[in-house]
């Protein structure tokens, strides 16, 4: 997130359900470390996961990179990735602070990778592109990468998950005045900011998949750890509950007892400085 207009709004959507995020939402895939380190031609000195929440696009990165920073301004997901840090034995080597995507803690061309996972579209677009750009090495990567939301299972179920999100968006409309609203950009313009900013030599979009098993409660944790979700929890209201739990029957009804293997669809837009 960028610390200007809106930033604390997109920061505050965020606190309180750091739990149900980290248990629920996927790790990055080995996928990501591929192509970039791929890209790179080397093992990254240095990679900066801006945006990182509770680490689960940081941590990926132990034994592919000699030091991982997670920048993250929001405390309660921030405090979830240091609290990990033990059972990960990777102390050394990876770090979280606070920060916003536009005013890094980074020296100048001191990065060889930096990412965003699922993080870009709350971010000022011109201001952090110029400091991600500052704080690159030359041939540095960045990187934004996003999950497509729901991850794919079957047509009726994944129907009804839309719906939740479109109908917590609507319950958020009716009750929160826009300027106390978080302030989502249009994921599918990440390569026109990438491109346009004049900051990058190559720019390109790459779209992968990657399986993850899933049961049905997972699945339905899915949606509950979505911000919109969340956000409507928080303003007390009950206008998702029925609806919710009819998404809940329909997810048990489909994985009936079983695990399976889920395919989570992603698309990366990266610019080489």
């Amino acid at each position: 997130m960028t610390s200007g207009s809106h930033s604390q709004n997109n920061v505050d959507r965020f606190s309180g359900f750091e739990n149900d995020y980290d248990q629920h939402r996927p790790k990055a895939p080995q996928a990501v470390i591929d192509i970039l380190t791929g890209y790179l031609g080397r093992t990254p000195s240095l990679v900066a996961d801006v945006g990182c929440g509770t680490g689960l696009s940081s941590y990926v990165w132990l034994g592919h990179a000699d030091r991982i920073i997670g920048f993250e301004p929001n405390d309660d997901m921030r405090g979830k990735a240091i609290s990990r840090l033990p059972e990960q034995g990777g102390e050394a080597s990876i770090s979280f602070v606070k920060g916003y995507s536009d005013k890094l803690s980074l020296d100048a061309e001191s990065v060889d990778v930096l990412t965003c996972s699922q993080s870009f579209h709350w971010m000022e677009p011109v201001s952090t592109l110029r400091e991600f750009a500052r704080v690159l090495k030359p041939e540095g990567i960045f990187a934004a990468y996003d999950c497509d939301w729901p991850p794919t299972l079957h047509w009726a179920v994944e129907a009804e998950y839309k719906k939740l999100i479109d109908r917590s968006e609507e319950i958020i409309n009716k009750h929160v005045p826009e300027k106390d609203r978080a302030s989502k950009r249009d994921k599918e313009k990440h390569l026109t900011h990438i491109h346009n900013s004049g900051l990058f030599r190559f720019s390109k979009e790459i779209v992968f998949h990657n399986l993850e098993t899933c049961d049905a409660k997972r699945y339905v944790g899915l949606v509950v750890s979505q911000g919109g979700i969340q956000t409507v929890f928080k303003l007390g209201s009950t206008e998702l509950e029925e609806q919710l739990r009819q998404f809940q029957s329909s997810v048990e009804h489909y994985f009936a007892g079983r695990s399976l293997d889920v395919r989570f669809s992603y698309r990366m837009r990266l610019g080489v400085k």
